[in-house]
C-alpha cells in the first residue's frame, strides 16, 4: 500500500476517534516532530537575530521609509 493510502485511512480513523487519551498521544507526538525554525538555523543566524532584536530594543532602527527611498532603485 502507498503513503498517501495509508495516510488517508489513518485520518479516517483518526477522524472518528473518540478516545480521548489516544488523541492527546497523537498530539504530543506531533508536537514532538515539530521542530521550531529557531533550531533549524546556525548558531551565527540566531547571534544576528539577537544582535537585532538588541540594537531595536535601544531604538537603533531605521524607519521602514527611508530604506525603501534609499534602495527603491534596485527594486
Amino acid at each position: 500500500m502507498d503513503i498517501q493510502s495509508e495516510k488517508l485511512q489513518l485520518i479516517e480513523w483518526l477522524a472518528g476517534l473518540n478516545d480521548a487519551k489516544v488523541l492527546n498521544e497523537f498530539i504530543a507526538l506531533k508536537k514532538k516532530k515539530e521542530v521550531d525554525w529557531w533550531d533549524r538555523i546556525s548558531a551565527e543566524e540566531r547571534e544576528e537575530i539577537q544582535i537585532g532584536l538588541a540594537q531595536a530594543d535601544k531604538g537603533e532602527v531605521i524607519p521602514h521609509q527611508e530604506v525603501m527611498a534609499k534602495y527603491k532603485k534596485w527594486l
